[in-house]
């Protein structure tokens, strides 16, 4: 599946919110040195359980990512975060 989120580099801890259909993440680390993008595809592979590819905005705040899992299982584990 892809999703569409919106990034928050340098935030005091790593959160991701669903709030009116939108998807807002919170990173630990600075947009530098690819850390944050690193960062990112870490928690999600670890949190879905799934592989995770970033496919667009990678020098942007504004991010679309391929989630290796179907929508009901996203939804389930989102629910869980």
């Amino acid at each position: 599946m892809i999703i569409d989120i919106a990034v928050v580099p340098k935030s005091k801890q790593f959160s991701i919110i669903k709030k009116e259909g939108k998807i807002k993440v919170h990173l630990k680390s600075a947009p530098e040195n690819n850390k944050a993008n690193l960062e990112l595809v870490k928690e999600f592979s670890k949190i879905f359980n799934c592989q995770v590819r970033i496919i667009s905005g990678l020098k942007s705040k504004h991010k679309k990512l391929e989630l290796d899992i179907s929508e009901e299982n996203f939804e389930m584990c989102l629910g869980k975060n």
